[in-house]
Order: C-alpha cells, then structure tokens, then sequence
C-alpha cells in the first residue's frame, strides 16, 4: 500500500511539473525586433505586443501570428491591360509598403498582400486605359505616382503605408514591337543620311571656301610680285637714269653705243627681215667727227651694214 500511495504522489509530481512548464511556456513571450503581436483576451482585442519581454495569462490570452513591421516588396505578375488606342499590353508591377498599424492589418483586411494585389491591377488598368500606348511607354513616372497615391489613400484605413509603386516593364505585343523597330530603325537611317548629307555639304562648302581662298591668295601674291617686279625695273631705271646724267655723256658716246647696240636686235630665230634705221647715218657721222673730223667711210658702213644683215639672215 505504501509502494502504491508513493508512485501516485510521484505521478502527480510530474504532472505538476509538466503543468506549470506548459503554463510558463504559454505566459512568457518574446517578441522580436521589427516584429508585432496582436493579442486577444478571451477571443476579444486586448493589446499590441512591442518588441521584447512579455507575459500573458495561459489559457485566457491568445498571442496571435507576428506581424512584420520591416517595408515590404512584393513583385506582381504581369497584367493584361487595354490602352486608349485599343492595344492590349503586359505590364508587370512592383509594389513596396509597410505595416503601420497592426490592430487595423489584422482586423480591417483578411489578405492585406492579397488585396494589395488587387487594387493595384484595377487602379493600374483605370490609369493605363486613358493612355496611348506611347504615352504609356514614355509616363511611366506619371503613373507610378498616380499609383502610389490611389493605393496609399485605399490601403490607409487597412494599417499599410505604400511607399513606391514601380513599373518593372511595358510589354506590347510582338507586332507592335516589330512596327516600332521598323520605325526606329528607319528614324536612325533617316538621320543618318542627313548627317552624311550635312557632312558632305560641310566639306564641299569648306573646300570651296579654302579654294577660294586660296585663288585670292594666290592672285593677291601675284599682284604684288608683278607691283615689285615693276617697282625694281622703275628702280633700275631710275638709277642708269641718273647715272647718265651723272656722267654727261657727250654725242660721241651716245652714237657708239648705238652703233653697239644695233646688231642685237638682230638676234633672234624669229628675225627674217631688219630694217637699218635712219638714224645709223647721223651715228656714223657723229663717230667720224670724233675720230679725225673727217667724212666717214663708206665702205666701213657698208661693211658694217654688211654684218648686221647677215646676223638678220640666220633662220
């Protein structure tokens, strides 16, 4: 009898044991950073667990799934939307929000992520489909923002904050796709064209210019060359100018560098037929004179007539 009264009171022991255990692990919670709790008291909103050390009342508290307070990213698949011109294009979301409000995210929405969801695919459609589908691809900024504050006003009474509402890309449909690289393609070549056609003037109207340019130059060097030429040919004569009349030449020595300088004018290949000056007379007299004062010979200025004429003869 002993043995048996000992073994129940040892049974009872560990049962007692085992209850408070089960009573401390049910009282005592910690909750974690950036994490909230929602606990109910006899089925009933009671408080908000913050981070930390907590005790709850087992069997009449219920704590409730955690919450995460931490900003949120959720990536939507690709939505089918309509545009204003009729065309159908796949649109993929990226949605960023945060829980403010526990209380409201636990009891004001079922699905908060699931209804997040929804009302940006509606909102998204309502945006997209007052635009064409080139306002579309080039506003996209437009319409995150339109985004974010339909979505931030709606998902305000539910305790979620939606920071950024982003669109990851704009999908026409491959037709469309292919007629705008058409489009785009044949833009490019078209610029193309004009710029080698610019570049082409540009050089034709360079080389033309520097042509130009060049011609002035060149005659302008020309016309001072010529301006010098003439300058130095004045000079030079200006100068045997002076010198003759520096030097008094008398009658004597002018008639001898007449006579001199007739038989070059015969030189030449061109020269077929001379005509002797009238004045070669007056010259022969004048040397006479300076001679001996006497008549000159005629025979000496035939000879002389002689050689210039057969100078005159040569082909």
């Amino acid at each position: 009898m002993e043995n048996a009264g000992g073994a129940a009171l040892a049974i009872v022991l560990v049962v007692l044991i085992v209850f408070v255990i089960i009573v401390l692990v049910r009282a005592v919670r910690i909750i974690p950073q950036a994490r909230a709790g929602v606990v109910e008291r006899l089925g009933k909103y009671q408080r908000t667990l913050n981070p930390g050390l907590t005790i709850l009342i087992p069997f009449v508290d219920r704590l409730l799934p955690l919450l995460d307070l931490r900003e949120q990213v959720v990536s939507f698949p690709p939505q089918p939307v309509i545009t204003e011109d009729n065309l159908v294009v796949s649109i993929d979301t990226v949605v960023y929000f945060q829980v403010t409000d526990p209380r409201a995210a636990t009891y004001e929405i079922a699905n908060y992520i699931q209804a997040v969801e929804q009302l940006t695919t509606t909102t998204l459609r309502n945006v997209v489909g007052g635009l064409n589908l080139e306002e579309a691809l080039t506003s996209r900024d437009q319409i995150n923002g339109q985004l974010r504050g339909v979505l931030d006003e709606a998902t305000g009474r539910w305790g979620i904050r939606v920071s950024r509402v982003e669109l990851k890309a704009i999908d026409p449909p491959h037709s469309i796709q292919d007629s705008m690289e058409k489009q785009m393609r044949a833009e490019r070549d078209r610029r193309a064209a004009i710029l080698t056609a610019e570049g082409t003037k540009q050089s034709a109207i360079l080389t033309a210019e520097g042509q130009r340019q060049a011609s002035i130059l060149a005659a302008e060097g020309d016309a001072k060359a010529a301006i010098l030429r003439a300058d130095g040919e004045a000079q030079a004569i200006q100068k045997v100018f002076d010198a003759i009349h520096k030097g008094n030449p008398d009658q004597k020595l002018l008639a001898y560098q007449y006579l001199q300088t007739l038989p070059k004018l015969a030189e030449g290949s061109s020269n077929k037929l001379w005509i002797i000056p009238s004045e070669v007379g007056e010259a022969l007299k004048g040397i006479g004179n300076a001679l001996g004062g006497t008549n000159p010979d005629p025979g000496a200025a035939g000879g002389l007539f002689d050689e210039v004429g057969a100078k005159s003869s040569e082909p």
